[in-house]
């Protein structure tokens, strides 16, 4: 089978199992929004920590959809190792 063919048939996995992980850490990420939004108003000072476990989200969500539309065939979180495209300043 054609490498590309195989690929293509490998994302209905990676669609359902990585699929599953992001939403479950889209609700997450609400809640941290929230509370992240109340550290700020209180001490007014964003918390590092949150806001960088929020931009892993992004970025695997980014990696995901690229994947997905067939843009890239890296694979994303659990399939591959988790990256980072920016930094929290």
């Amino acid at each position: 089978m054609n490498k590309e063919v195989e690929e293509g048939w490998f994302r209905i996995p990676v669609f359902i199992v990585t699929g599953i992980i992001l939403c479950v850490f889209a609700h997450l990420v609400g809640v941290l929004i929230i509370v992240n939004f109340f550290i700020v108003l209180f001490t007014a000072k964003r918390d590092k920590g949150i806001a960088e476990f929020c931009e892993y989200f992004n970025t695997e969500s980014y990696r995901f959809y690229k994947y997905m539309t067939f843009m890239i065939n890296e694979r994303p979180f659990p399939f591959s190792s988790m990256q980072r495209i920016g930094k929290f300043k």
